[in-house]
């Protein structure tokens, strides 16, 4: 068991950390304070390959692997974890096209994604069907060639910005539940689409967040991914990756908050002695970065997992999920604490790192489904091996 990087591994990182470092981190605050969707600097980042990065290379992507990717992402969330989180959005999107439509569907539209020359949302959640995904009620029906789609999506990322949407609506009758969802690929700018205002939220302000209605949207049946029925599957294999993606933007803001945070360490004084020399709060930076290697090894291994294909993948996607968000979540409000009251203003970064991480407790999965997740597999028969 090697838990060194590879060289490759190596090189990606500090291609990814040279990036984020020049196109990135100086203009972080500025996104956030103006609310500003950087579609430039994610074209630059297309250019680098990092729009496509799991996607095959056949297809244009750069065909990584989960762990490959995750280094990269790492270090672009610790640039700024809210235009990192959409760049995994739109991966996951993405892969989720190359891996199951047509080769039709394939040709036309993931050569253009993985080279972000077009940006992706992932359209799953609804006002009335969050946790609850197999409740969704907006609804396409065949009509000869095509579906018509009518119903609404929520708290959709890049949702009004974006140039395609990858989308599930049910194909069945509601007691179908899972069974009778589909996945769809929807040009965003489609006749019957409309977007709601851009939510007010408490961070990731790089990236808008909207309500997305459909009326009479219809679209050609070659736009399906996937056979009838297969979307709630599709969907859920798509969250895997899409929950390690996730952790490991918290990990990047996490790791960005320890640096300060030490940095500040060294800096500050009080009653004649740099905050470094009290042992109190050398503890505290200890248990800190603890977390936050414990959280990044969780995540490392559900990669791992994930490029076995190995069968008991999703627990540990879940699991490392359920703790890197807690986990970092926390690195980042200790780092604040550090920072007393300039922790608190804007000036510094800290703020920010929180603001954007606490929403990873929530997406992709809440972290009590997650929990959820983990008990339900525990109890089944013969598990414990899944665990040692």
């Amino acid at each position: 068991m090697d838990f060194n990087l590879t060289e490759d591994q190596l090189a990606f990182r500090e291609a990814a950390r040279a990036f984020a470092e020049k196109a990135m981190a100086p203009h972080a605050a500025t996104w956030d304070e103006q609310h500003i969707f950087p579609v430039d600097v994610m074209r630059e980042a297309g250019e680098m390959g990092f729009m496509g990065m799991y996607t095959p290379e056949a297809l244009g992507g750069m065909g990584l692997s989960r762990l490959d990717t995750s280094v990269i992402v790492e270090e672009l969330a610790a640039a700024c974890p809210s235009t990192a989180a959409f760049i995994t959005i739109h991966n996951m999107a993405t892969w989720m096209i190359a891996t199951f439509a047509s080769d039709e569907l394939k040709q036309a539209f993931v050569p253009g994604l993985a080279s972000g020359e077009w940006l992706a949302s992932y359209c799953l959640t609804e006002p009335g069907a969050g946790s609850d995904a197999a409740s969704l009620r907006t609804k396409a029906v065949r009509d000869g060639d095509s579906y018509v789609i009518n119903g609404s999506k929520m708290f959709i990322s890049g949702a009004g910005s974006t140039d395609i949407l990858v989308l599930m609506a049910r194909t069945g009758d509601a007691e179908s539940g899972s069974k009778g969802i589909s996945t769809f690929v929807i040009p965003a700018d489609a006749d019957g689409i409309s977007y709601g205002k851009n939510e007010e939220k408490m961070g990731w302000h790089s990236q808008p967040t909207r309500m997305i209605s459909l009326e009479n949207v219809r679209i050609p049946v070659t736009n399906r991914v996937g056979e009838e029925g297969d979307g709630f599957a599709i969907a859920m294999k798509g969250l895997d990756g899409g929950r390690l993606n996730i952790a490991t933007c918290s990990l990047g803001g996490a790791q960005a908050a320890l640096i300060r945070a030490r940095n500040y360490m060294h800096e500050r004084e009080q009653f004649g002695k740099p905050l470094a020399a009290f042992q109190a709060l050398q503890f505290k930076l200890a248990d800190m970065a603890t977390n936050l290697v414990a959280a990044r090894q969780m995540v490392r291994l559900g990669a791992f997992k994930l490029d076995a294909k190995d069968p008991e993948a999703t627990l540990h996607c879940a699991m490392a999920k359920r703790f890197a968000t807690d986990a970092c979540f926390d690195v980042a409000n200790e780092a604040l604490q550090l920072h007393g009251g300039y922790g608190y203003i804007r000036e510094y970064p800290l703020e920010r790192y929180l603001r954007d991480l606490r929403v990873h407790q929530i997406l992709e999965g809440t972290n009590e489904i997650m929990r959820l997740i983990v008990a339900r597999r525990l109890l089944d028969d013969g598990v414990a091996e899944a665990i040692q």
